[in-house]
Formats: structure tokens, sequence, C-alpha cells
């Protein structure tokens, strides 16, 4: 079990990711704004254009897959979407006075090393680099839950990463379903894969949402998932690599509060016999006096009829009754009794 994992209560975490701009004050408001949402969680993306890919401006390294994004070269995007590792401490700290859980996604190993150091709690694999073994190795060892999210993975690749956490000994392993295009489509999103995570893989299983919008967040609970992660921003105005897929502060508490109905309407399973179910029960049907009646007269379906509310017999006793003689006169009405047969 995941220690984060508490209540029953989904964890929500607010993505920070690019939606910065460049300025620590805006990240600072950006996660006094995610707790005023509701949210649980903050999280970081910790990395350098060098430590994600390569300087070099080659086709190999330009965007061209019909992205926001086409066009650009990977080292000038990841450069302007990094978060300066200079601010790391003072934000870890912030969100931990604001009663928020604040933890990142590193890149490489220098980044793991560099979160330990500031107490990290929680480890994230973003969906690129569920294929780098090492890293998630590195990261498992720490002893920490680790979340993964699949946006590109194959079973295999779910498999392998699995297996390279439990290999030592960290099985605090929770797996998000992701749909990796930004935005992504509702009908790419496959949330009943959700389920299917948990029971084919033995894990706690969620959510890593690009689709616009929160009802996929929605129905992700409703399926049963324990995690949801959304792209959060300040105000869409900022601008910046992600502010196109992401949710501003009043649409991030409003995905809150409808996941936390949702979690309201699930429930439990019930069938007690509550005060208010018994009194409601007073509604139901039972059987009545139709006509008239009197002392001799034969028990029909005209005259002993199954309606509300519930003060005669049950209506399971109506096939016991039928065919005998009412020992008295009886007047429309009147709940239907035994003492009233022969």
């Amino acid at each position: 079990m995941n220690s984060f994992l508490k209540n029953n209560k989904c964890f929500i975490i607010a993505e920070l990711s690019a939606n910065h701009g460049g300025d620590i004050e805006i990240a600072k408001e950006t996660i006094r704004a995610a707790k005023r949402t509701g949210a649980d969680a903050i999280k970081l993306q910790t990395y350098t254009a060098d430590t994600i890919t390569l300087d070099v401006k080659n086709d190999h390294f330009r965007i061209d897959q019909g992205t926001h994004w086409d066009g650009q070269y990977l080292y000038d995007l990841y450069k302007e979407a990094a978060l300066p590792w200079a601010w790391h401490k003072e934000l870890f700290e912030l969100a931990k006075e604001e009663g928020l859980v604040c933890f990142s996604s590193p890149f490489d190993k220098t980044a793991v090393d560099f979160l330990e150091e500031l107490d990290n709690p929680i480890y994230k694999v973003a969906s690129f680099e569920i294929t780098d073994i090492p890293l998630i190795k590195y990261i498992a060892e720490k002893g920490k839950p680790i979340i993964i999210s699949t946006g590109i993975a194959s079973i295999e690749d779910i498999e392998l990463a699995i297996e390279t956490c439990k290999s030592v000994g960290n099985d605090q392993i929770t797996i998000l379903k992701c749909t990796s295009a930004y935005p992504a489509l509702a009908e790419d999103a496959n949330l009943l894969t959700i389920q299917d995570i948990k029971d084919r893989f033995n894990v706690s299983s969620g959510l890593s949402d690009h689709t616009l919008g929160f009802e996929a967040p929605m129905v992700a609970v409703a399926l049963g998932a324990q995690v949801i992660e959304k792209h959060f921003i300040l105000d869409k105005k900022i601008g910046g690599p992600d502010a196109h897929f992401s949710l501003d502060e009043k649409e991030f508490a409003a995905m809150v509060q409808a996941v936390r109905k949702t979690e309201q309407l699930l429930g439990k399973p019930d069938y007690e016999m509550t005060a208010k179910k018994k009194q409601s029960r007073e509604f139901s049907r039972s059987l009545f006096v139709a006509v008239d009646m009197n002392e001799g007269d034969i028990i029909t379906e005209e005259n002993i009829r199954s309606v509300r509310p519930n003060y005669g017999l049950h209506t399971k006793h109506l096939k016991d009754i039928l065919g005998k003689k009412v020992t008295v006169n009886i007047k429309k009405g009147t709940p239907m009794s035994f003492d009233f047969i022969k």
C-alpha cells in the first residue's frame, strides 16, 4: 500500500510542469492556488535541457508529429520549460507550509540525487521515461513510493518497469493510465484500462490526464482511480508550452469538487436498513381492500390489491389469501390482515 493513499480518497495532483512562466513568484502563487483548489499535492519536474536531451539541431531532434510544439527543437523546448533547480528548495518549503505534498519527476540520476537532498517523498516517472530502466531502478532503490505514467508504454514496458521496482524491494508502485497527446482526445482515453491495470499487475492505479475539461477524472474515479494527475496553471494568459491543455484555478477547483462529489456518490456497498430507509418503506406497496367487502365474500385480485402505502399484508401473501372468505365486513381502503380471513 502506498503511504500517500489514505481513507479511500483519490490523491489529486496538480502538475506545475512548465506553467511557471520563468518567474518564481508565479510558481509560488501557483502552489498557493493549488492549495485553494483542494488539491492534495503539487508536482514539479526536475531536469535541465542538458539532462533530458542534446543540443543538436538536426531532424532527429526537431518535433514533427502534428503537435502544438511542431517545428521546435527538443533542446530549445526543454530549456524554456525547465523549472530552475535553484527554486526547488523554496517551492518545497512553501508547499509544506501550505499543507501540500510536494514531489517531482526526475529525468536523470543527478536529479534523483538532488531531490533526495530535499527529502522528496514520492517519485514520478514520466510516460516517455518508462523505457529508461536504469533510471527507474535508481529511483526505486530510494525506497519511496513511485508513480509511473504509461502514455507510450506496451504491456511489456509496464511489466518490466514493475519488475525493476520489485527487484530492489520496492513494491510501493502506482501505475497511471495516460494518453501522450496534448491535448488528448476523449476517444483515446480508454479509461477502462485503469481497473485492468489494478487487476492485471496488482498495483495501485490512476489517471494522468491530458484531455480538456475534467469529465475524464470524474469517470476515472468512478472506475476506481486512486490517483488523478492534471496539469495546472495559475492563469492561461501566462502562456508557455503546456498552457493550452492545463486547467486554471477555477477549472481545477471545479474538477476537485466534481471528483469529491463522485466519491460521495460512489460511497460503499450498502444494504443497511437505516431509520430513513425504514421510514420511506411506509410508501412501498402492500395489500389493501380495494372495494367494500361483506362477511363471506371471496378474496379476489379485484377486491384485494397491491397498492401504496405499506400498512397492509406483504404482497408475497396475495397467493396465500386468494379464494378465501373474509369473516367480517371491511371498508375500502382498509389494510388487509390475516385477522379478516376464515
